[in-house]
């Protein structure tokens, strides 16, 4: 099987690399299935991994893949939160970015430099919910800076979807576009866990700004968002590959991009469950 340049173009997107053995690169093989990969592999293994990810077509239109039906939607599971503001459940945009940007209902306040509040469309198909914010983050007020953002910004350029919501000559396209926040609006100091008080204290600005994207999908990055929705101390890796639901809303849960500098070998299921979140708006 021989990749051909525009899939090989959507890999270096991601920046995975394509393995060639050296006695017949001319015939560019693919190596095994990705699936076989673990975090322990040895790095050949890794980069034999990361080359099988599921192609999109040119278009940018991704595989069809379908969720197992032997494993059904998850029910989202009970989160412990703040009884739900009426004032705050009236809010638009900038009121609500307002009202981050002043609150003062937990200890973060006292540490940060400034809110992260978020960016993107505000009427996006997709909702990208990450944990916390960085340093980075935290300078800049915006969320998944850094080397973090940079490959979340490449898997996002592989299904033709950006975080930036203005275009040269014409509105964007909120098919074609991302909001982007996260389940933290302050940073933990030195990049600690946040709390169970913490994350509480935050779920009432993370369910309106939900509330007024609508999203036809969200995508849940990393252990703490998937906390914050769905309610569940599984580990990413139990949880992804399968399609939730977020009060009517499809879910799919994935690595942070965070987790996959670390871990490159995981890009490729990475890549697989963005294939899926896709398939939801097919």
């Amino acid at each position: 099987m021989r990749w051909s340049e525009p899939q090989q173009a959507m890999l270096r997107e991601m920046g995975l690399r394509l393995w060639l053995p050296a006695a017949a690169a001319a015939e560019q093989p693919v190596a095994a299935t990705a699936t076989a990969v673990t975090a322990a592999t040895a790095p050949v293994e890794a980069e034999r991994a990361a080359a099988t990810v599921p192609p999109a077509p040119a278009a940018v239109r991704p595989p069809t893949l379908a969720a197992s039906p032997a494993t059904p939607p998850s029910a989202p599971q009970p989160v412990t939160r703040a009884p739900a503001d009426p004032a705050l459940l009236a809010m638009d945009w900038p009121a609500l970015r307002s009202a981050v940007e002043t609150c003062r209902a937990c200890s973060l306040c006292e540490t940060r430099q400034q809110t992260v509040f978020g960016v993107g469309h505000p009427r996006a198909h997709w909702m990208i919910v990450g944990e916390a914010p960085g340093e980075q983050e935290d300078g800049l007020g915006e969320p998944f800076v850094g080397e973090s953002g940079q490959l979340l910004d490449r898997m996002l350029r592989a299904l033709g979807l950006s975080r930036d919501a203005t275009e040269p000559t014409e509105p964007a396209d909120p098919a074609r576009q991302v909001y982007i926040a996260n389940a933290l609006k302050c940073r933990p100091p030195r990049n600690r866990n946040p709390t169970a008080a913490e994350r509480a204290s935050c779920q009432p600005f993370l369910e309106r700004q939900l509330a007024l994207v609508q999203p036809r999908v969200i995508l849940a990055m990393g252990r703490f968002a998937v906390q914050s929705l769905l309610g569940s101390d599984e580990p990413i890796g139990k949880l992804r590959g399968r399609l939730h639901d977020w009060r009517g809303v499809p879910l799919v849960v994935t690595y942070h991009p965070a987790y996959l500098l670390r871990q490159p070998a995981d890009k490729a299921r990475a890549w697989d469950d963005l294939c899926l979140a896709a398939t939801c708006l097919d």
